[in-house]
């Protein structure tokens, strides 16, 4: 069996998630944003219970389509928190359509939400050599400067350990550990985008 990171439980669902999405490069806008509501629905839960449902809040959640979640009414808001297919907390519900709004505003202002998400990074992935699990932070002085941005630009659920988690599953960082078997494959990735 491959070395994986320490944080990786043996659950197929968790396992394939680590080995083909988490630390590599996203720049589809869609997708970032999708990312950044996950990681906000997780907030004080396991990031696995929210996995096992991410086809559920895309359904429930309209594909995480910023324009059509941005005009949710009250109405849909208490559809959504009656689903018993997601988490449903009114204000992490809420948030996702507070988010959508913001991310409508970056999109006037901004190339794109991918450009305004790698702007923290300068468009640039940050390789780390972490030697083992207890030595990766939970948030860094980059992900606490994130998350006041964020929060001034109207984005909810984005505290400074939402934002490094953010960045970490995005790719903005490599935090596999040195002896993963993905440390080496990301480091490629990231090697090749550095010269799309």
């Amino acid at each position: 069996m491959p070395r994986r990171c320490g944080w990786v439980p043996e659950d197929k669902v968790y396992m394939d998630y680590h080995d083909n999405e988490w630390g590599r490069p996203m720049y589809n806008d869609r997708q970032l944003f999708e990312l950044l509501c996950l990681e906000g629905a997780q907030a004080g839960l396991s990031w696995l219970t929210i996995l096992k449902r991410r086809d559920n809040y895309r359904e429930a959640f309209d594909q995480f389509d910023p324009e059509i979640i941005a005009g949710y009414t009250d109405e849909k808001i208490e559809e959504l928190v009656k689903n018993e297919k997601i988490i449903r907390n009114r204000l992490k519900i809420r948030s996702v359509v507070s988010n959508a709004k913001a991310y409508l505003e970056i999109e006037k202002r901004e190339e794109s939400f991918s450009s305004y998400i790698w702007s923290f990074v300068d468009h640039e992935s940050i390789i780390n050599r972490w030697p083992s699990l207890s030595d990766v932070p939970t948030q860094t002085e980059l992900s606490r400067e994130m998350s006041t941005q964020m929060k001034k630009d109207g984005f909810k659920f984005v505290g400074p350990t939402i934002c490094y988690a953010h960045m970490q599953s995005a790719g903005l960082v490599n935090d596999h550990i040195v002896e993963c078997f993905c440390y080496k494959k990301v480091n490629k990735l990231i090697r090749k985008e550095e010269y799309r």
